[in-house]
């Protein structure tokens, strides 16, 4: 793909809802009824390696769904995706965990789902500790960690990686004020060593002062892309 990381061609993706009756009764004479849902419809896109591109729009305009098919989390239900470069994403951090393993074995098993060897996690793992700040319960069952300290491991063993293409949404700054910070410095990083960047958040500014190309989601359906500036006015504009 030479100096392409991401290319997408005619992606689309359907979910099937299911609607059920108000009573009891009515389930069992008649059923539930059942409605497609495209939540995106024939995109292609084209993401430049080093390029940062924010993806905005309104809420169930396909963002997230976007950012999971790139991530492979999600398959289309049309179309194809293609990426070049190692690619992490910080979309459903606890993925990849097993409730019964301790927090370090568990650094192990998602440090390599996400593509890291063991010799790099064996050099990584006092720092990857730290930065989530887990030392005393690093021994202890990952399902008797509390919220905020399955997101920090998980965050931080991705912040430790060295991918080529991230992927962020708007639950990126997990955990307390400090370790946003952190999280946010460790972000800022990621931009300052040219990673490829695709960003989905409601936090306009953000996306305007740090993404290259914003690319404007609607219904399932690019409505306009262009400079950061220009799109975030314009999809002010319009709202």
């Amino acid at each position: 793909m030479n100096d392409i990381a991401v290319k997408l061609t005619d992606v689309s993706k359907k979910y099937i809802l299911h609607h059920e009756k108000p009573t009891l009764v009515e389930n069992v004479l008649k059923g539930g009824q059942n409605e497609e849902f495209w939540a995106l419809e024939d995109i292609s896109l084209e993401i430049k390696k080093g390029e940062r591109v924010g993806i905005i729009g309104p809420n169930g305009s396909g963002k997230t769904t976007l950012l999971e098919i790139i991530a492979g989390i999600t398959v289309p239900t049309g179309g194809t995706v293609q990426t070049d470069g190692k690619l992490v994403s910080l979309i459903e951090l606890e993925a990849g965990f097993h409730p019964e393993l301790t927090g370090e074995e568990n650094i192990f098993l998602n440090g390599m789902l996400v593509g890291m060897s063991k010799q790099e996690i064996k050099k990584k793992l006092k720092k990857i500790i730290d930065f989530a700040d887990i030392e005393r319960f690093i021994d202890t069952p990952f399902y008797t960690y509390s919220e905020g300290m399955k997101l920090r491991l998980s965050f931080s063993i991705v912040a430790h990686t060295d991918p080529d293409i991230v992927l962020l949404d708007e639950n990126m700054a997990v955990g307390d004020q400090e370790f946003r910070r952190k999280s946010y410095q460790r972000i800022q990083e990621f931009f300052n060593k040219g990673k490829t960047i695709i960003i989905v958040s409601h936090f306009l500014d953000f996306v305007e002062k740090s993404c290259d190309r914003v690319i404007w989601l609607e219904n399932g359906s690019i409505i306009e892309q262009g400079k950061g500036k220009e799109m975030v006015k314009k999809y002010l504009h319009k709202s």
